[in-house]
């Protein structure tokens, strides 16, 4: 079963911020924009203050800085409808961050009809930008009354932001996390490695793995095993590590292994959305995001980088 997670490019204070739902009533979907520029609000240009119809959503900024500003409506080339959404995000880091933001339609009954996922890069401190997402499969007889709310917001420093393409890192490597596979309460998500330089990149052995919570805090009731053995076999996190050499283009991956069984415990449940990931002594992190929702099993399991198959 495949498991639905945020996108990993991008995989946010790392926060999991509450749900906002307003509604405005508007004419068109349009595209992003941020609040330094003129303020579209799910129409080219429109004001919400002064767009004709248009009902302000009673919803004050929440305080870790997003707030849902309104839903819409608009039709694509096709004639076919399409409710969009717009949103404020404010960055109160100290550091440029990155975030992912995803953006709920339901019904007027509450029914789910879509998520749409939002990445916001590079948002500067203190800065407040406003974006507008669109949801493009959603049934045309509720497209008209959705109505939207923020189900989940993921942020990370902009420095350790993952990539699985587009410009090559000053590092000379991309590092990643897949959507990851779930079944029957075991989780496994793959970390891959890209070396899109110019020189060799070695590794030998295990990522380093440190758990992060949803305020960026490390968590450390967690014990991190090498292999995955000791969770489940079959997975690709088994075997002895061995050196690895990439040439430029060539890739290795890992994998982490975990499940979410709940049993008694003092502590309860742990539920990390992050994972700082170095791949070798001296790399630089990467922060990506599994959702480890490791239950109170207090293990995850990591795998040695294997070299993958050309």
């Amino acid at each position: 079963m495949r498991r639905t997670r945020l996108n990993r490019l991008t995989r946010l204070k790392g926060l999991a911020l509450p749900a906002i739902a307003g509604s405005l009533l508007l004419t068109a979907c349009g595209p992003e924009d941020d609040a330094a520029g003129p303020p579209p609000v799910c129409g080219p240009g429109s004001d919400p203050s002064a767009s004709a119809g248009v009902t302000t959503a009673s919803v004050a900024p929440d305080e870790d800085g997003v707030t849902l500003i309104g839903t819409g409506g608009g039709a694509d080339s096709g004639g076919s409808a399409r409710p969009c959404a717009a949103y404020t995000l404010t960055n109160r880091e100290t550091q440029p961050f990155t975030y992912v933001v995803t953006v709920g339609f339901r019904s007027e009954s509450g029914r789910a009809l879509s998520d749409v996922e939002d990445t916001v890069e590079t948002v500067a401190p203190g800065r407040t930008v406003r974006r507008t997402v669109t949801a493009s499969d959603v049934p045309g007889d509720a497209a008209g009354t959705a109505q939207a709310k923020i189900v989940k917001v993921r942020g990370f420093p902009t420095a350790e932001a993952p990539s699985a393409g587009g410009t090559c890192p000053p590092t000379g490597v991309r590092v990643y996390a897949d959507d990851g596979d779930a079944a029957m309460g075991l989780r496994v998500v793959g970390l891959h490695l890209e070396n899109c330089g110019t020189r060799p990149y070695r590794l030998n052995g295990y990522p380093r793995i440190e758990i992060r919570d949803e305020g960026h805090e490390r968590v450390g009731s967690v014990s991190i095993v090498k292999g995955g053995e000791a969770i489940a076999g079959g997975t690709g996190a088994e075997g002895p590590p061995r050196q690895v050499e990439l040439r430029p283009g060539e890739r290795a991956h890992a994998v982490l292994v975990w499940r979410n069984t709940v049993e008694g415990g003092v502590d309860g449940p742990v539920n990390a959305p992050y994972a700082r990931v170095w791949a070798k002594p001296g790399a630089a992190p990467v922060t990506v995001i599994p959702e480890l929702d490791l239950g109170t099993t207090g293990k995850l399991g990591v795998g040695p980088w294997k070299k993958d198959e050309q």
